[in-house]
């Protein structure tokens, strides 16, 4: 409930801020996701090749994720989210270091784990500070903070396709998105809540107090909170499969340009924001189990559209995928965050198991892809689907939340 500290033009203020980090974060990562399949032919990589230096960016993130909250509860959400950013644009320089002037994989693959590293970090941090400001606002408006994310990957996967058509050097486009980050990773955030909101349990349920000092350790011993986790795992895997290999699998499994493979990659995209946008309202309406579950289902029916469906259907393919996978992540966010005494640890365990999808995903497709093809390799996204079904009423909402 809203306290008298806070008033709501500050309030909404800090709703902003978070919708603006989520959106340069969403940025940043297409930035680089769009020019994958151009750096794959500059450094000549086979998919198997390209799946392991992927992988860095994934061990960055699981770095940079258990010790994400520990590092909120020291210097706050804003600060952990500007030093975040800034080393996410460091390590995108350095990623077009390593494709264009270096031409070498590994300068790539440390680039990409600087870029993950502040990824993940950014990510326990920013959904931590939207949980907040979902709780003080009393709606649920997590899902529209990650599409403010995909949003920011809708921007940057168009103007990726732009400069893959224009032949424009990788390092250059990455420059200046490195550039920018850096820049405003200060200015964007400096509206958060004071931290004195953020680390109060105010809705907490009678009785949590005591539960306030509890260690990131102890979460991993709860059996909801990794439940909940493997349901932002699958989540994590199915829309992480299509960031990192729809672009190249449009390109190699369809004899297609590189400009119409990252297409398909923004087609993913759009639809993705769009289903976070319309998915408050039936969140709030439905309920997070039952809206997930339908949801899940368009997500398997789209991968194996884009599949199966040759050019004609995969495009669509690729909207159904975006759309049915939109709410995975976030409604896994706001369950770890239900109570807020919590919250810190929660976040980062649930955040820490749905990335271990992003370290497990590149290989495993690079893997599929040197013997099968990248395009008949994302079958193994509809594999994972009823794990989630499983562990879907570990999401539901907690009693004094119930619609």
């Amino acid at each position: 409930m809203t306290t008298p500290a806070l008033d709501r033009p500050r309030l909404l203020a800090a709703r902003n801020a978070v919708y603006a980090v989520f959106t340069v974060n969403g940025l940043a990562f297409a930035s680089w996701a769009s020019r994958i399949p151009d750096a794959k032919a500059t450094l000549n990589l086979s998919p198997g090749q390209l799946g392991v230096v992927l992988l860095f960016a994934s061990a960055g993130s699981i770095v940079g994720l258990p010790m994400a909250g520990h590092i909120v509860h020291r210097i706050g959400a804003a600060r952990t989210c500007a030093i975040a950013l800034t080393v996410l644009g460091v390590g995108l320089s350095v990623v077009g270091l390593g494709v264009d002037i270096v031409g070498n994989r590994w300068c790539v693959a440390a680039g990409l784990f600087l870029l993950g590293l502040g990824m993940g970090t950014c990510d326990v941090a920013m959904n931590l500070e939207g949980a907040n400001v979902e709780r003080l606002l009393e709606r649920s408006i997590m899902p529209r903070f990650h599409a403010a994310f995909s949003g920011g990957t809708v921007f940057a996967a168009l103007v990726g396709a732009g400069m893959a058509a224009l032949s424009v050097p990788v390092w250059a486009h990455l420059a200046v998105v490195a550039a920018f980050l850096v820049l405003s990773s200060g200015v964007i955030t400096r509206p958060y809540l004071p931290r004195s909101l953020e680390e109060e349990p105010q809705d907490a349920a009678v009785g949590d107090a005591p539960l306030a000092a509890a260690s990131s350790r102890s979460a991993w011993t709860e059996p909801r909170t990794l439940l909940i986790g493997l349901v932002v795992l699958v989540a994590a895997f199915t829309e992480g499969t299509a960031n990192d290999w729809v672009s190249v699998a449009f390109v190699e499994g369809y004899d297609l340009p590189a400009w119409a493979g990252v297409l398909a990659f923004a087609t993913f995209l759009g639809f993705m924001t769009i289903g976070r946008v319309l998915g408050t309202n039936l969140l709030d309406r439905y309920g997070r189990v039952p809206v997930l579950r339908i949801m899940l289902l368009i997500a398997l029916a789209g991968s194996l559209m884009v599949v199966f469906g040759g050019p004609a259907l995969a495009y669509p393919g690729a909207a159904l995928w975006g759309f049915g996978v939109s709410l995975g992540f976030p409604v896994g966010m706001s369950a770890a965050a239900d109570d807020p005494a919590r919250a810190h640890a929660r976040v980062s365990v649930v955040a820490t198991v749905g990335y271990v999808a992003f370290i497990a995903g590149p290989p495993l497709i690079g893997f599929l892809g040197d013997h099968y093809g990248v395009l008949r390799a994302l079958l193994a996204v509809g594999t994972l689907i009823v794990l989630a079904y499983a562990a879907l009423p570990s999401v539901r909402e907690p009693a004094r939340r119930a619609l």
